[in-house]
């Protein structure tokens, strides 16, 4: 046992012995230096990471977070406008949207266009087929043509768009080359640039897929530093593409459904040129802003873009809130939480009555509906030249044939679609075929040295060769410089004037005078050197002609028109047309009639301007535009502001639909032009109440004052003439005057105000001692002391009005120079109704919070009261235009309301119709509201006066709307005694 014990001990110290050699083997190593330093580093990093994670954890957390964190605006309700009742006429609606972020994670562009382009694609198929639409807001657009072109009409917003495009801070850092960019040449680089293109294939897409892919894709792009905003691609979506998405997101990268809020008018046309309508921000909008205002807005912001919502944008905005944004490395967002809340902004009540403008609105298209009417003709042409008066001129039902296709009513580019009609299949195969031929004789007129005198050509010939000089080449172009031309040389008389050399003659003179901008030929030039002959130069100018006639909607529309003159196509061709399109709803049994020819097409024409299913406004015709404006006389707000024709403003705001705006600036009715507030005219007769306060103050005439009318004055030459010639008015007094609306009277009121005291005992002798310079002197000053010489304070653009500096005896009846706005007319009339207060027109009532809290109330602003002026003067012109209403039978059916008022017609041209003016005020005793109301080119006084008249009798309750507003054409009444 002992020796068995000994051998273990000796083996265990054995064995120790051992690890201590091993141990002192290992020491002196560089294995144990190595493990050592493992070691040590271990232990550092696992107290390190204790630390990161247990002692500073949440520390990391949070400032990681705010390094991923972004802050999303979000901006408040835009608060409403009301009518002075608390009618909306201004709101916003809950919708869906479809929108796209771009956070995908790409190795190439390539790959980023192709996967982002599929998906869109896909998009656009599912909203389409759905029947809703995507964005329409870029600013390049089809043409009738199918070819692209730019929607602005103004040069500076071209180049700015532009700039926009390729990324440059001003239009001044944009190359020559980037500048003369047509609207094909920037989809082609949108499409195909390998930096910055779409990567869309245009051989394979046709030009409107192509331009919707681009549409989004820009949009998209100016979002490419912030990720997590989206890009709307369609709004205000049905629920059927709003599930269609839904059920396809897994497959659609990017893409939602946003719940979004969206201005919406209730009344559109009615009111849109008062409101307006909202947009997003523009580059040049945000940079017009001051410091203090940009740091309330971004470029994202959807913000009042016209009328009282860019007036009033302040007050509506509201406050905006924040969400927080958490994104991962690529932009997607992975986490959002509510920050602060938005606050919704303010309603704004007006002072305008929706009924009441409505109304008005209404009476004013039934009469010009029944103004064209009873100027219609049978025939397809009218010479204006034969007409001795503007009263006299006669619309042609060719005319309204023609407005179809002018007008943009009818879509020519639809005619040669697969999907076209039989008819506007068989219109088209005419037009080509005519196309062709005018295209070949033109271009045989412009190549032949011996070709005739423009005067000798035909009337369509002479059309074509007009356009080519006056818009291709000149308008559009800027080939032919304007300013370089001497108007007083004998060639341009002969092309300008005489009409006696050809179109060949003239350009080639115009290249020897210098007059042609060669640069603007270079790509369509074959000579190469910086210098070319007069020929090349010339030949430039065919072969620029020769490659954009044929593309030009204009020229095309002038082929149109001749075609229709001259029957080769037909008023029934039109009509039957117009049920294929849609625009008038189908009638098998009218349009068979219409084709076996058992209804003529002018019947036809005339029945739908009677219903109203085409309006004059859709027409553009003259007349073909109106405004009636109605204030109350002892506030100077507006009851009325009514621009005729409207617009839908919902098609402009939140994202603005570019074809529809782009029809709406070329539309020949100007829809976007506000007639009350921005269309100048001169006054006519409605001037002679200030003419007669001028008189009566000035001393010049009194009460007792009579002056004959023998229908001509002969004090000045050329001697003007009484409405009534070859008639007279016999001897009149100031109230008789305004009455029967004497220009005789109110000539001799002008020319006596134009002599020196001296002369006034002898006022009938001859023009010696007269100044006309005098004479419009004083009637400025009366002009100054009811407001004429400056705009009202409406707050919507107004243009500024023009007191004549001319010719006193004609501007004392409301010609010469004078031109006002129906808002300035209305203004005039208010102060006469109310005995000399001028006020500040305001279509504004008063602002309140959502709480229903009032913080804000517009007060009446009177510009200035009239001084100086008798209570007899007064007495004398308000029972003139009193005895205007009471002595014709026109105003029979006012029933117990008691109203004065003022007729006027305005001479534009012998070759277009006169302008018809009614103003006045009710009631005659107490005047509560005065009125002024214009048809331009609406012939004579009579149809304004009418309007008037039915729209006191509505206000005052005499007659229901019902009763009044028919649906149909307005007959207008007996004129044998409205005079002008």
């Amino acid at each position: 046992m002992k020796k068995k014990k000994k051998g273990v001990l000796a083996d265990l110290f054995d064995l120790l012995d051992r690890l201590k050699r091993w141990f002192i083997d290992l020491v002196k190593s560089r294995v144990f230096v190595l493990m050592l330093v493992f070691i040590v580093l271990s232990t550092i990093l696992i107290q390190r990471v204790f630390v990161l994670q247990i002692v500073n954890g949440q520390a990391y957390l949070d400032d990681y977070k705010l390094q991923i964190q972004k802050t999303k605006e979000v901006q408040g309700t835009r608060g409403r406008i009301l009518d002075r009742n608390g009618v909306v006429l201004a709101d916003n609606k809950l919708a869906y949207s479809v929108t796209i972020e771009d956070n995908g994670d790409y190795d190439t562009v390539k790959e980023k266009n192709k996967i982002i382009n599929a998906t869109i694609e896909k998009v656009i198929s599912i909203v389409e087929s759905n029947g809703d639409s995507i964005v329409n807001d870029f600013k390049i657009i089809l043409n009738d043509n199918g070819e692209y072109a730019y929607s602005m009409t103004s040069e500076v917003q071209r180049l700015r768009f532009l700039a926009d495009v390729f990324g440059k801070a001003t239009i001044d850092k944009l190359s020559n080359k980037q500048k003369a960019y047509s609207a094909a040449d920037l989809m082609h680089y949108l499409c195909t640039d390998e930096t910055y293109g779409y990567g869309l294939d245009e051989q394979k897409l046709s030009k409107e897929e192509i331009l919707k892919l681009v549409t989004i894709r820009y949009s998209m792009g100016l979002n490419r530093y912030q990720k997590y905003v989206a890009t709307t691609i369609a709004s205000d979506v049905s629920e059927s593409t709003t599930a269609a998405i839904m059920e396809n997101l897994d497959t659609l990268q990017g893409v939602n459904i946003e719940e979004d809020s969206i201005r919406y008018y209730p009344d559109s046309k009615y009111f849109a040129s008062i409101l307006g309508y909202t947009g997003v921000i523009s580059q040049d909008e945000y940079d017009a802003l001051d410091e203090k205002e940009s740091d309330s807005y971004s470029l994202t912001d959807v913000v009042g873009k016209a009328g009282l919502e860019q007036t009033l944008d302040k007050t509506l905005q509201g406050e905006k809130g924040e969400i927080k944004l958490y994104v991962n490395s690529v932009g997607k967002v992975i986490e959002s939480k509510q920050g602060k809340k938005a606050k919704a902004g303010n309603d704004v009540y007006l002072s305008i009555d929706a009924n009441l403008q409505k109304a008005a609105y209404d009476l004013l298209e039934e009469k010009l509906a029944g103004i064209i009417l009873s100027n219609l003709t049978t025939s397809l042409t009218y010479d204006r030249t034969q007409a001795e008066e503007g009263s006299d001129v006669k619309i042609p039902i060719g005319d309204v044939y023609n407005a179809f296709i002018s007008n943009e009513i009818l879509n020519v580019g639809h005619f040669e679609a697969a999907d076209a009609g039989e008819t506007e299949k068989s219109v088209y195969a005419s037009f080509s075929s005519k196309k062709e031929a005018v295209l070949a004789d033109v271009m045989a007129q412009l190549s032949d040295s011996g070709a005739p005198a423009y005067k000798d050509c035909d009337e369509d010939m002479q059309a074509y060769l007009s356009y080519i000089i006056s818009t291709v080449l000149t308008q559009n172009a800027a080939i032919i410089q304007k300013d370089s031309i001497d108007t007083n040389d004998s060639t341009y008389i002969a092309w300008e004037n005489d009409e006696s050399i050809s179109l060949y003659t003239y350009l080639n003179y115009a290249i020897s005078k210098n007059w042609i901008d060669t640069s603007k030929l270079t790509d369509y030039m074959n000579s190469d050197s910086e210098y070319s002959d007069q020929n090349e130069v010339y030949q430039g100018i065919l072969a620029y002609i020769s490659a954009n006639l044929p593309k030009n909607s204009g020229f095309d529309k002038l082929i149109y028109k001749y075609m229709i003159r001259n029957e080769e196509i037909t008023g029934s061709q039109i009509g039957m047309m117009l049920y294929e399109q849609g625009i008038l709803d189908y009638d098998a049994d009218v349009y068979n009639k219409l084709a076996d020819g058992t209804m003529t097409a002018y019947d036809f024409m005339y029945s739908k301007i009677e219903d109203l299913e085409i309006t004059p406004g859709q027409l553009g015709l003259e007349p073909s535009t109106g405004s009636v404006v109605v204030t109350d006389t002892k506030t100077g707000q507006l009851l009325a502001c009514v621009s005729y024709p409207g617009y839908d403003n919902n098609r402009l705001a939140n994202t603005m639909d570019s074809g529809y705006y782009t029809k709406l600036l070329n539309d020949q009715s100007a829809p976007l032009y506000n007639n009350a507030t921005q269309e100048k005219t001169a006054p006519g007769s409605t001037y002679k109440p200030l003419v007669a306060v001028a008189g009566l103050t000035e001393d010049v005439i009194d009460t007792s004052t009579y002056i004959s009318c023998g229908g001509l004055y002969e004090k000045i030459s050329p001697s003007p003439r009484c409405w009534i010639y070859p008639g007279s008015h016999g001897s009149l007094n100031v109230t008789s005057a305004i009455q029967h609306s004497c220009n005789m009277f109110f000539y001799e009121v002008g020319y006596r105000l134009g002599l020196t005291n001296q002369m006034l005992s002898n006022a009938k002798s001859s023009e010696s001692g007269y100044s006309s310079d005098q004479g419009c002197e004083t009637l400025l000053k009366y002009a100054t002391m009811f407001g004429l010489n400056q705009t009202t304070g409406i707050e919507i653009p107004e243009s500024s009005p023009q007191v004549s500096d001319q010719d006193s005896v004609r501007s004392a009846i409301g010609q010469g120079t004078n031109n006002y706005t129906t808002t300035q007319l209305a203004r005039y009339v208010t102060a006469i109704a109310n005995r000399g207060t001028v006020y500040n027109l305001s279509l504004l009532d008063h602002v309140e919070n959502k709480d229903g809290k009032v913080t804000k109330t517009y007060e009446p602003d009177v510009l200035n009261q009239i001084e100086g002026v008798s209570g007899n003067t007064w007495d004398a012109v308000q029972s003139g235009m009193r005895a205007v209403v009471t002595s014709n039978s026109t105003y029979s059916s006012l029933g117990n309301i008691t109203m004065s008022g003022k007729t006027g017609t305005a001479q534009q041209s012998t070759t277009h119709p006169d302008h018809g003016l009614f103003v006045g005020y009710a009631p005659s005793d107490d005047p509560e509201v005065a009125f002024a109301i214009r048809i331009k080119n609406g012939y004579e006084s009579l149809y304004p006066s009418e309007i008037g008249r039915d729209l006191m009798r509505y206000y005052y309750g005499e007659t229901s709307r019902d009763e009044l507003i028919t649906g149909h054409a307005s007959a207008a009444g007996s004129s044998s005694t409205h005079g002008d």
